[in-house]
């Protein structure tokens, strides 16, 4: 008699990913690419939004620059003194922000582990900002102010959380935890050998 053999199911959680699947010459998942390439977005629209205050746009290209940063319910002719700083304050502050954010959207399409968890932390903290301020103040979320920069940070969270992209991201772990344990282990048979000898 046959032996019937039913699938595995799988469980109903999802464990963390195993290091002993870690694979050094994994392709680079399209997950990795989408989250670094809307991680380059989101510091283009900064920048966008940055040049649009601080100089003198026309009123389209600052519609479209409002739009990108969500705050397209700003006034046409908000300048940056209205901020209370200075022009070059101004733009050094956003131009290291637009290098950082491209900085990490380069890490993050090269497997960096340490820049997919912060930009997903920023990402989340955006998101949550953008409900406190529905919640607490009124603010609207509409494609005119925030829903282009809630809806790019929700896609980064969604491709940057993805299996494929977290394996990715460290997929040489393994080896760094093998190589680790070679280390202890020479230096406990140094130990040895020093106490013997």
């Amino acid at each position: 008699m046959r032996e019937e053999r039913h699938p595995e199911k799988r469980p109903a959680f999802e464990p963390p990913l195993d290091p002993t699947t870690a694979d050094p010459a994994m392709r680079r998942p399209v997950s990795t690419v989408a989250g670094s390439v809307l991680v380059l977005l989101r510091a283009v629209a900064g920048a966008l939004w940055a040049v649009s205050v601080a100089f003198s746009l026309p009123p389209w290209l600052r519609e479209i620059a409002g739009a990108a940063s969500g705050n397209a319910n700003e006034p046409v002719d908000l300048t940056v003194s209205d901020m209370g700083v200075g022009t070059t304050v101004f733009l050094v502050v956003l131009g290291g922000v637009f290098v950082v954010q491209v900085v990490f959207g380069i890490l993050i399409l090269f497997g960096r582990n340490l820049a997919r968890v912060l930009v997903m932390l920023l990402s989340v903290a955006s998101i949550t900002a953008s409900f406190v301020g529905w919640w607490a103040y009124g603010q609207q979320i509409t494609v005119g102010t925030t829903l282009l920069t809630l809806s790019l940070d929700i896609l980064v969270l969604l491709a940057l959380s993805s299996r494929d992209a977290a394996a990715y991201a460290r997929r040489n772990e393994g080896r760094r935890r093998r190589g680790a344990a070679r280390v202890r282990e020479g230096a406990t048979r140094t130990g040895d050998a020093t106490r013997t000898g």
